[in-house]
């Protein structure tokens, strides 16, 4: 195959999925993109190098795999699930919590949804309807797209800040300056972050919490990567300093994200869970009282009248699995941290790459000015140039990923996603970023 591709060929396949042109691409969604992408590989029979979609590539944990098949096997697929959540897996999740972030999440406050996706979209709009007068969810950006899409699509106000400009004690004042309005419901993070993989420090995240107390603001803490800052070698071990550093040290206003698509690479499934701090679940709100005739209970609310409304259940028999994966990680019989660490070694790889090209990391320095380390995502861009003009060129070199500018970030480039490269596809990276590069380099100045 030579590169560049056919510009009439890319172009004709963008506008059969909505857009104008190549031109248009910050603008596709993920999903769009990905659509956009396998679609060009088929009519020009090529086959890209995909950094566009955060999907897992390890194996899934078979351990999960024979659990489900088991449930299924005893009759479970006839049976509605549990609304709240099969003993076993509550059970587990509550132990997962304890073991590797060191908070106490009783049980009864923790509910499986389908995906982390949905556990955002459900916690979205119970928070939207808790105080009328916060409309707002205050996103520390850059961020998952999909998730302020979330927002909009309940009718929900966002207002974000850029978290690789206010590190350190920088983050208090920024924090409050739009805490003091009165308008935020939420504040919205990942950690480690994706896109950019920066990860907040306990000393920030005192910060958040701090915060959170001062202006009874709730914090939606999504740890879809747990524990994957490869950087600390001492990560992972179960019930075992050094936890994953989280809000829920310093606040009762917070619930976290767990996910077991990327730990566990269960992704297909759509399996995770929603733990929520104890006081927080227990707390009664008196617009929930008057909206749905009830005792205004957090959980209860969520549990019954939001995630019901949504999905009658998780399926039935990735609860299963669920709870086969988070009771074996807690033994030690499964360690994901270490069985993902391959992300890091492929994103240093994939950066190593870049550098020799002029590319360069656009999200480059963490906490103390510490590097940001190598792990399931990255930022770049090319010399000085947008992520939309990027983007835009990039596509015709069978390389794919999506621009920052969809996740609220500050600054210019592109995601990146170490995950799906296949340790044959190194080469041609090399070969295709080779070619960008000789394309578009800036003339050499002309000797006198």
């Amino acid at each position: 195959m030579n590169y560049p591709l056919d510009k009439n060929l890319v172009d004709n396949v963008c506008t059969t999925f909505g857009l104008m042109d190549a031109h248009e691409l910050g603008n596709a969604t993920i999903r769009q993109m990905v659509g956009i992408i396998r679609e060009i590989e088929r009519q020009a029979d090529c086959e890209y190098v995909h950094m566009e979609l955060g999907n897992p590539s390890l194996p899934s944990e078979q351990i999960g795999v024979e659990a489900q098949i088991e449930a299924l096997r005893n009759g479970c697929a006839n049976k509605y699930p549990l609304i709240t959540g099969i003993p076993e897996l509550t059970k587990a999740a509550s132990e997962f919590v304890r073991a590797f972030l060191g908070l106490n999440v009783p049980e009864e406050c923790i509910v499986p949804t389908v995906g982390s996706m949905q556990g955002c979209y459900a916690l979205d709009t119970l928070i939207s309807q808790l105080r009328p007068d916060r409309d707002t969810i205050l996103f520390l950006d850059p961020c998952f797209p999909v998730q302020k899409q979330q927002s909009r699509v309940i009718g929900l106000k966002v207002d974000s800040i850029d978290i690789g400009d206010y590190r350190g004690d920088s983050l208090r004042d920024a924090l409050e300056k739009k805490l003091q309005k009165g308008n935020i419901s939420a504040i919205l993070y990942s950690n480690p972050n994706n896109p950019s993989w920066m990860c907040l420090t306990e000393y920030e995240l005192r910060i958040i919490g701090q915060l959170a107390n001062r202006y009874d603001t709730i914090v939606i803490e999504d740890v879809a990567y747990l524990n994957m800052d490869f950087r600390d070698p001492n990560r992972g071990k179960p019930y075992c300093a050094p936890f994953q550093p989280s809000v829920g040290r310093y606040t009762m206003n917070c619930v976290h994200l767990v996910s077991c698509s990327k730990i566990f690479s269960y992704a297909g499934e759509r399996a995770a869970v929603i733990a929520v701090n104890p006081d927080l679940a227990h707390r009664h709100f008196p617009a929930l009282t008057k909206r749905y005739n009830s005792d205004g209970q957090f959980m209860r609310t969520l549990v019954y009248q939001i995630l019901y409304a949504i999905s009658s259940g998780v399926s039935h028999s990735v609860q299963y699995a669920m709870a086969a994966m988070m009771k074996a990680a807690c033994e030690g019989r499964i360690n994901f941290v270490q069985n993902t660490r391959v992300y890091a070694e492929r994103a240093h790889r994939i950066k190593q790459i870049m550098e020799k090209h002029h590319f360069h990391v656009v999200y480059d320095k963490d906490a103390d000015n510490r590097p940001v380390g190598d792990g399931f995502f990255f930022t770049f861009t090319y010399r000085d140039w947008t992520g939309e003009q990027l983007l835009n060129k990039l596509i015709y070199y069978g390389v794919s990923a999506i621009s920052l500018v969809s996740t609220g970030a500050k600054r210019e480039g592109m995601r990146g996603c170490a995950a799906s490269i296949r340790d044959d596809q190194f080469d041609a990276l090399d070969e295709r970023l080779a070619l960008f590069d000789r394309d578009f380099a800036p003339a050499s100045p002309q000797p006198l």
